[in-house]
């Protein structure tokens, strides 16, 4: 402002001078009221999902106080992940902002580099005022979305891995919500009585399905999907928990559970006739619906129990907001990301059903006073000894969960009593054959 007015005063005199000083006083104002993008037109990419539907009536805000206009469009999840492949193989730079899913596609994306690495912008102090608090961001949800160092999206939706269990029939058995896989089982056993049509245990068994929660047991039991770049599923630890998941479904779970993904098993929990189940947080609202579930009033939570290598579940980001490596509105788009994964809005989307990953969020009275008890307690402690992933986190994903799914489901059919060391062993090499097609043998 001091250059502006010395060079008013040497070349234009007064008039120009105060025309001058108007001038910067109103760029000034312009850039304090965050409006230096005004006039950039974003478009934003989306998931249809309750964390979009929370925030889209927001949007205008962002719009007045920014100057930036957002065009947002929605799609299904896999429709979306088709879109944005689509449009970045043809090396479109019409997507500045996306929703993407990390353990789905990130591997894939960032290979091909579609995402903008976001490092440069976090340490850029003009770019990311420092009361936006990167670090109040769940570490687990930090390391779901940062690959070899580099942060390629933002996380805004995290689920773990949790115990649902029925209040009522532990009381009346005299049980306390288990801490370890052993206890699990144990509790499970007294509970189970088909006889009356109550089901000691449910998880998912359907293939691939059974995979992801699969997970929380394998990490329990001190075994690994990948590790240094190829399948360990035939380690002594992994083909244990195989074992062990399949027991306790085939013992104390209800029939037709290879054919089970969390839709069935939720509704068997919901419907009263199973005492414990094993899946992500986020599936709570369905049984606390008095309308949908005959539990409502009886169901309890828990953190997932530990193995004997300790206590670690999944916690793992669904969803995250990503900037596109081939727009041309990067820094406006950057804003927008900000603005959508702020304090502020996450915590409207909390309070409209979402479970985000701010820790600031979880301790917010608001928050706490809509939420199940034991909740925030049980996010938290999760969230600082959690697995962020749930599945082999590689490019071929989905032909990865199949082939381990399939060792799941004959374990489970077996009651863990097959021969699943060598059906290990062939699932292993198997996703080690698909890791040598996509070059991440060994990376």
């Amino acid at each position: 402002m001091k250059s502006l007015v010395k060079r008013g005063l040497m070349f234009a005199g007064a008039l120009v001078l105060a025309a001058a000083v108007a001038g910067c006083g109103s760029s000034g104002q312009k850039a304090a009221d965050g409006q230096k993008f005004a006039g950039q037109t974003i478009r934003f990419v989306a998931s249809n999902h309750t964390y979009t539907d929370a925030i889209k009536p927001l949007i205008p805000e962002f719009e007045k106080k920014t100057g930036i206009k957002v065009n947002m469009e929605s799609y299904f999840e896999d429709q979306l992940t088709q879109k944005l492949t689509v449009e970045f193989t043809s090396k479109s730079s019409t997507i500045d902002v996306f929703m993407t899913r990390p353990l789905q596609e990130g591997r894939l994306f960032t290979k091909n580099n579609w995402y903008q690495p976001l490092n440069t912008y976090l340490s850029d102090s003009q770019k990311t005022p420092a009361d936006w608090k990167w670090n109040d961001f769940q570490k687990s949800a930090v390391d779901a979305t940062t690959l070899k160092g580099n942060v390629y999206a933002v996380p805004i939706v995290t689920e773990w891995q949790t115990l649902f269990y029925r209040k009522d029939l532990f009381e009346q058995a005299g049980l306390t919500p288990p801490k370890t896989l052993e206890e699990l089982e144990a509790a499970a056993k007294k509970l189970h009585n088909p006889s009356a049509g109550m089901y000691g245990i449910v998880s998912r068994g359907q293939r691939g399905a059974a995979v992801t929660q699969f997970s929380s047991y394998l990490y329990g039991h001190g075994g690994d999907f990948l590790k240094d770049g190829k399948c360990v599923l035939d380690s002594p630890q992994a083909v244990q928990a195989i074992q062990y998941y399949g027991r306790i479904l085939h013992d104390y779970g209800p029939p037709g559970v290879t054919n089970m993904s969390w839709p069935q098993a939720q509704a068997l929990m919901a419907s009263g006739k199973v005492a414990m189940w094993t899946d992500a947080s986020t599936l709570l609202p369905g049984l606390l619906d008095p309308q949908k579930s005959k539990v409502a009033d009886k169901v309890g939570l828990a953190m997932f129990p530990a193995g004997p290598a300790g206590q670690h579940p999944f916690m793992v980001v669904p969803w995250a907001v990503a900037v596109s490596n081939q727009s041309k509105n990067k820094d406006a788009a950057w804003e927008f990301v900000k603005w959508m994964s702020s304090e502020e809005v996450m915590k409207k989307a909390q309070l409209a059903g979402n479970t985000t990953t701010r820790n600031a969020i979880w301790s917010a009275q608001a928050v706490l006073a809509k939420l199940h008890p034991g909740m925030a307690d049980i996010a938290k402690q999760t969230g600082g000894i959690a697995v962020p992933y749930d599945r082999p986190v590689m490019t071929a994903v989905v032909e990865a969960r199949d082939a381990i799914g399939d060792v799941i489901v004959k374990s489970i059919e077996s009651g863990g009593k097959a021969d699943i060391a060598s059906l290990a062993k062939e699932a292993t090499a198997k996703v080690n054959e698909l890791l040598s097609k996509s070059g991440e043998l060994s990376q």
